[in-house]
């Protein structure tokens, strides 16, 4: 029999910024009834360019919080803090379900006709050992492209989806690929999903883009169906936000990045050393 107080509780999902929004976005259309937290942790924003260490203990400091919130589940938006610190977490809180992002390099490879596939993503995914390991198990016989971007997480924290500088630093990563006979590219990093349209436009209607933020909804979707932890009420569930950057920016972005909004409140790291988050 289903605990409703237990189902009623919501799920939690972090980023370092507002990429994990796509995740959020994705997994909004997969469970209406699912009331959803989100926290970007803007003042730390981006995560993959900082040391690992650094980067799991903030993973650990925003799962507290999220699980004081009363999180039954959380979902590592960030494929940096996936491949650092989403193996340690299961391990620290064997009793609460994660899913964490994974380079979707398996479909590409599954998929692409020209053995050729391009991958974006930041320096610590391409450094991770799950990164390695996906390539390894699925991807031996495909020639794989990487970029990291450079300067692209900044460009959409700030909301500038379309224009001319965006524009280049994609130009600079997919031209390369596109020369040696890409016909697919996998967002490595939830902020890029956002500028998928700016990258079918660069690469044309023959290169295949894959965002995996569908298949990391339909795997919460499968954690909560078997731990009997669905939202089964007829009102769909809310949305609330926290920011540990400038509130008044997230909250002007957020409108830009999603169809629907809900409240936003600001949370502060006490100090470096213990990661803790309170709410301003």
């Amino acid at each position: 029999m289903q605990n409703q107080s237990t189902s009623d509780q919501p799920i939690g999902i972090f980023d370092s910024g507002v990429g994990g929004l796509s995740v959020l976005r994705a997994i909004r259309r997969e469970l209406p009834l699912e009331t959803l937290l989100f926290l970007g942790d803007q003042a730390h924003v981006p995560y993959g360019s900082r040391p690992r260490e650094q980067v799991r203990e903030y993973a650990f400091g925003i799962t507290r919080f999220l699980l004081a919130q009363g999180a039954k589940l959380i979902v590592v938006a960030c494929n940096t803090a996936s491949a650092v610190a989403l193996h340690d977490l299961r391990q620290a809180f064997p009793e609460v379900p994660f899913v964490g992002m994974e380079p979707a390099v398996k479909p590409a490879a599954e998929t692409t006709n020209t053995g050729k596939v391009g991958v974006l993503a930041t320096p610590t995914t391409f450094a991770g050992e799950l990164y390695a390991s996906v390539v390894e198990r699925f991807a031996k016989e495909v020639q794989i492209f990487q970029s990291t971007c450079p300067g692209l997480v900044e460009q959409i924290e700030s909301g500038d989806l379309t224009g001319p500088q965006t524009q280049q630093i994609l130009k600079e990563a997919l031209r390369p690929m596109l020369a040696e006979g890409i016909d697919t590219v996998v967002m490595g990093c939830t902020h890029y999903p956002f500028v998928i349209p700016l990258i079918e436009a660069i690469t044309g209607p023959e290169v295949r883009t894959i965002d995996p933020a569908l298949a990391i909804a339909r795997q919460v979707r499968r954690l909560l169906t078997e731990r009997d932890l669905l939202n089964l009420s007829e009102q769909a569930g809310k949305l609330r936000f926290f920011t540990s950057g400038n509130l008044m920016a997230f909250q002007k972005i957020l409108p830009v990045l999603l169809d629907e909004s809900g409240p936003a409140a600001g949370v502060a790291w006490l100090n470096d050393s213990e990661l803790m988050l309170k709410v301003i």
